[in-house]
């Protein structure tokens, strides 16, 4: 069996050119949460690498850095990986065709853990003694420095900076006879959230950490079996969503059929209520609940709990959309598009100046005057980070006339790191962690300033309120109630840093 052809990568491009662009991604996005990654999956289909293609397209919210797909076919693994957003690949036939085969994975990443270099790019590749083994993974494993450091001392040699890598080197050291319970020996290992998809020249595989915290959801199309991060994944190519994968579960897909493993104790489930709040697209249903539907709840809930006399709700688009239409239907407010924004920012055309940095969230959004001009608004947004981009725009609609503005943010203040795959800066960098509710209103130059309450957020999902002693979901970063251990926090001397495993060789 031979080492998987393809990752072939254009020309980079300069590393000024890049920095650039990054400085001004980084202006742009600097008060918003960073999306995890996507995993994409087929079975027994001729069109494997094309379903895999569109299906990575509609989960391209969960990471634009880059992109990949494996295939098998032949006795042959097949590697398409990238940096950039999935339509610069795989949109070209050419590179479909290079991607022969009837199974595929596919991720598209925002890097939690190593850097944005092609080497990290997934699904991650692995010729073992039992034969090729490709892996992609939605989450963040909070032992995989700790592991990592244990393979390198015992001789193993790492390819990249990726926690997922851990993965593959568990599996390749394992003594166990099958493959599976080789997968399921490296399961049992690992700590933290996960949403895997893997390939073997027989089988697809995925599995989700035993709390549920990353989604996994199992498609049909055309009678073969279909794995994904989000049923969105599943709309766009027509598929039909037979169910959830269950928290713990490993589902095995060959020639026979498929086989179920269930290899951890039951455990009441914890998901990550940040799917509710920002990651999953509006269209997708997680755990049986219409994100759209739940985004509108909490901005229901919102003025439930912190009205003021206002003219308009203007949200901060695009993930305050769905709250500020909640905020305005229960308080009777009209809603306005007060802010335009411009979906075309990215990867930069010229080369950005200082003074073009400068102009910071214009780019991105812009105010809709005829809207606001003159009159008492509140700007309704999904979440506040370091509070950069808050101020911003708090300060662009008073520049185009508004009266007042008042500021609700429809999920509650956030107090602690993530350490399961959502890019967040350490305690210090939080701004609700280290200041007042009236520091931070006078922060971000809001007339007033109001947060969703914990048990409120709960509420709007269907529950009486938090239960402290069995939370329903994995709310950590707003409680610090840390669903599982956090091992590389504490064992491992150094920074508690998600962005790198490894510092970059020179």
């Amino acid at each position: 069996m031979k080492t998987p052809s393809g990752d072939r990568s254009p020309t980079p491009p300069s590393k000024s050119d890049y920095d650039l662009d990054h400085d001004l991604d980084k202006d742009l996005n600097g008060d918003t949460l960073r999306e995890e990654c996507g995993v994409f999956g087929i079975f027994g289909h001729p069109e494997a690498a094309a379903i895999t293609a569109l299906g990575l397209h509609a989960l391209q919210h969960r990471g634009q850095e880059a992109a990949g797909i494996v295939t098998y076919d032949n006795g042959r693994f097949h590697s398409e990986r990238r940096l950039g957003l999935v339509g610069d690949t795989f949109s070209r036939a050419e590179v479909i065709a290079r991607l022969p085969g009837n199974m595929a994975v596919g991720h598209t990443r925002y890097s939690t853990t190593g850097g944005t270099i092609l080497r990290n790019v997934q699904p991650l590749f692995a010729e073992l003694n039992a034969g090729g083994f490709a892996v992609g993974h939605n989450g963040n494993l909070t032992n995989g420095l700790t592991l990592r450091h244990e393979l390198v001392r015992h001789g193993a040699i790492m390819q990249s900076t990726s926690d997922t890598e851990v993965i593959l080197h568990l599996v390749a050291q394992s003594k166990r006879g099958r493959f599976i319970d080789r997968y399921i020996e490296a399961l049992r290992a690992i700590e933290g959230a996960y949403a895997l998809v893997s390939l073997t020249n027989k089988k697809l595989i995925g599995a989700r950490d035993p709390l549920g915290i990353r989604p996994l959801v199992l498609g049909e199309l055309d009678g073969c079996p279909i794995l994904a991060s989000e049923t969105c994944a599943l709309d766009i190519i027509g598929a039909k969503y037979v169910r959830d994968i269950e928290p713990g579960e490993v589902i095995v897909f060959d020639e026979h059929g498929q086989e179920i493993h269930k290899p951890f104790p039951p455990m009441p489930p914890r998901p990550c209520i940040f799917e509710y709040i920002y990651f999953s697209r509006p269209d997708s249903i997680v755990g049986g609940r219409s994100v759209y539907e739940v985004r509108k709840a909490f901005g229901a809930q919102l003025a439930r709990e912190s009205h003021v006399d206002v003219d308009v709700v203007v949200p901060v688009p695009d993930s305050g959309v769905p709250a500020a239409i909640g905020y305005s239907q229960h308080s009777g407010v009209p809603f306005e598009l007060g802010i335009i924004r411009n979906h075309y920012v990215g990867r930069t055309f010229i080369q950005p100046t200082q003074s073009v940095r400068e102009l910071g969230v214009r780019m991105k959004h812009a105010p809709n005057r005829a809207a606001i001009e003159g009159k008492r608004i509140i700007l309704i947004d999904d979440s506040l980070v370091r509070g950069t981009t808050s101020k911003k725009i708090v300060r662009m609609m008073r520049d185009a006339g508004a009266r007042e503005v008042h500021f609700r943010l429809a999920s509650p203040p956030i107090l602690h790191p993530d350490y399961y795959g959502i890019d967040l800066p350490d305690r210090g960098g939080l701004l609700a962690a280290t200041h007042t509710l009236e520091q931070m209103r006078d922060i971000i130059g809001a007339d007033s300033l109001a947060f969703l309450s914990v048990d409120g957020m709960y509420r709007a999902m269907g529950e009486p309120g938090r239960d402290a002693s069995n939370p329903k979901f994995s709310d950590h970063c707003f409680t610090g109630a840390y669903p599982t251990h956090l091992t590389d926090q504490t064992q491992v001397e150094q920074p508690p840093h998600q962005l790198s495993l490894l510092a970059e060789a020179s």
